[in-house]
């Protein structure tokens, strides 16, 4: 059998698993017990494959995406976008809303995903919308699709209204999600959101503080998280007004993240459209603070957001190139294999799954490529396929 490559991050016991360090990777012939991929020999010397655990989409809006054909000229700030995204629901029929969700099911599949993450629209009625009802269905068939009810989080000041959105996620395996920028009643919100998901064993995912400007969401949720000892996954998307926070505050909540256990969820392809605005090129960069977050010991994922919709035109159900776009933006520096685990293992556990570790995974949920390089990998230049394919 030829040799492999494994990425070094993305083994759990490295000094166990075998194999010669080769750059960020370990290089080797694989050993395979019962199916399942235990460590590696030394290398032969052959032409290696790159092997990495199947892939993650933490963030992404099913409901939304491919619409950007019939919205028209749309291009703004995330109100414009909301606003542009809100008319087009018009045409949200059963048949749109599977068609254009199964069209980004098949591009995150093609990419090598085998757990989802999207968002749903919920509006302001307490009954699920139409759009939640057909990607259950498709859920059905998908075990690795999760469902985030988005909700404006002043909705969640009504306790009733909280408890009554729970009792429906509960039911059909949800998670309780909430939209966070700078709303009157986000305390209450936030109050009665930790309850819900406290009473019906929920995990929590907020959309937080997506503006630059001194919103204060994400500190609010760390507070919250810490006062009721929430035990669940939280992931926080966005997190954009950390760029405007000094030393001293930045260092304040990351701390609290951290020992409330939060994952941030960096969305660059969204943020960096949207945010930061002027009449010309912008001079900010709308994303959160990744290197730092990472420092202060919070865990970062990466995510694709929105796809071809009214929040960013362009767009791919694809987390390498989720990922390559952080790294160029958030100047995320070799060796980039050690941010691997934002796609994969991290992300994997901001979902409630168990981390995907190489060491002893089923080759089923392996993926290989021909890459030599983990910067290659991250770069989409090679196609990724079922690992079974090379160690068979």
């Amino acid at each position: 059998m030829s040799d492999i490559l494994v990425p070094t991050a993305l083994v759990q016991h490295p000094t166990r698993f075998g194999g010669a360090m080769t750059g960020d990777c370990l290089r080797g012939i694989p050993v395979i017990d019962k199916g399942r991929l235990v460590g590696l020999r030394d290398p032969a010397g052959t032409a290696p494959q790159m092997i990495i655990p199947a892939l993650v989409e933490p963030h992404c809006h099913l409901d939304k995406c491919h619409t950007i054909h019939r919205l028209g000229q749309v291009g703004g700030d995330l109100t414009h976008a909301i606003q542009c995204q809100w008319n087009d629901k018009i045409n949200w029929t059963e048949d749109d809303i599977r068609t254009r969700a199964t069209k980004g099911l098949a591009e995150a599949h093609a990419n090598g995903c085998h757990l989802i993450r999207s968002h749903v629209d919920w509006g302001d009625a307490v009954a699920p919308p139409l759009s939640w009802s057909v990607l259950n269905d498709l859920a059905g068939d998908m075990p690795g699709l999760q469902l985030a009810a988005l909700i404006g989080i002043g909705k969640l000041a009504d306790a009733g209204f909280a408890d009554h959105i729970g009792q429906t996620l509960a039911r059909t395996g949800g998670v309780l999600g909430a939209f966070v920028l700078g709303h009157d009643t986000m305390l209450n919100g936030l109050e009665h959101a930790f309850a819900t998901a406290q009473r019906h064993d929920l995990m929590l995912d907020f959309h937080v503080d997506e503006g630059l400007g001194g919103h204060n969401g994400l500190e609010a949720i760390a507070d919250m998280a810490r006062a009721t000892k929430f035990a669940r996954p939280i992931l926080c998307g966005h997190a954009v007004s950390l760029m405007d926070r000094g030393q001293d505050d930045f260092d304040r909540i990351a701390d609290k993240c951290a020992h409330a256990g939060i994952t941030v969820c960096t969305l660059p392809a969204t943020n960096l459209y949207l945010q930061g605005r002027t009449r010309g090129t912008p001079d900010r960069r709308g994303i959160t603070r990744v290197r730092e977050l990472r420092a202060a010991g919070v865990a970062v994922v990466v995510g694709s957001d929105n796809v071809a919709d009214a929040f960013c035109p362009l767009g791919q159900h694809d987390p390498r190139a989720a990922l390559a776009l952080a790294c160029v933006s958030a100047h995320l520096d070799p060796p980039l294999g050690d941010w691997l685990r934002a796609i994969t293992t991290d992300a994997a556990a901001a979902l409630g799954h168990a981390p995907a570790f190489m060491d002893g995974a089923l080759l089923s949920d392996l993926r290989s490529c021909d890459a030599v390089h983990t910067a290659d990998l991250i770069s989409g230049r090679t196609a990724l396929r079922p690992a079974t394919e090379t160690l068979a």
